[in-house]
């Protein structure tokens, strides 16, 4: 099975109005969490990031917080950070402008019920989005983040251990990496994300969200 697991350093220089990793020298690493909030495993994360006093982002579905509004309320309590990550997870690329930026506003929308912040960060679900979307969304003040590395975690096909691998073998400071609080990648994750931060811990990462 051949993947993308490690962003090329092309693709980032060819899309450089996204935010692929962000580079320093404090040796931070940013876990970011897409598709919940879902009862069956966003508590669980929140658990194993409170354990090693990690800090992620949550790029959150706009459906899900309106069904899960205590879970979204918890990740706000526990000091995450929130992004957008549509209303009922898009593909930008099998959808119109219009159509796209509204699910965006609507996702938007139930994030500001609860949080007084207003957040400022969109993840395209699948990573697909037209140049003209993004460009419209940056209009309006979004920081469109994507990755460094991919886990796979939503990957059923793979192994929890290939998914361990996936993660640190890649990694470095400044990466953006991605994992599912989604049923889907609940049993990869529930073996994954444990190693991970245990596996930052001892080398000295800190877990940082992004603002």
């Amino acid at each position: 099975m051949s993947f993308w697991v490690k962003t090329n350093y092309f693709v980032k220089r060819i899309f450089p109005n996204y935010v692929w990793d962000i580079p320093n020298p404090e040796n931070k690493v940013y876990l970011t969490f897409d598709d919940g909030p879902t009862p069956e495993i966003t508590e669980w994360t929140l658990e194993q990031l409170k354990k090693y006093d990690a800090k992620a982002t949550f790029f959150c579905i706009g459906n899900n917080i309106e069904k899960h509004p205590a879970i979204f309320q918890k990740i706000i309590q526990d000091s995450h950070a929130i992004g957008n990550h549509t209303f009922n997870h898009l593909k930008g690329w099998k959808t119109t402008n219009d159509e796209y930026i509204e699910n965006v506003a609507l996702c938007q929308s139930k994030i500001l019920i609860p949080n007084s912040q207003i957040p400022n960060l969109f993840r395209p679900p699948y990573g697909k989005i037209k140049p003209s979307q993004s460009k419209i969304l940056r209009k309006l003040g979004y920081k469109i983040i994507m990755w460094d590395v991919l886990s796979y975690d939503f990957d059923k096909t793979i192994t929890p251990e290939k998914c361990l691998d996936n993660v640190l073998r890649n990694l470095e400071s400044g990466s953006i990496i991605v994992f599912h609080d989604s049923i889907k990648a609940e049993q990869n994750l529930r073996y994954v994300l444990p190693k991970t931060l245990a596996f930052l811990k001892e080398n000295g990462f800190v877990c940082a969200k992004i603002d």
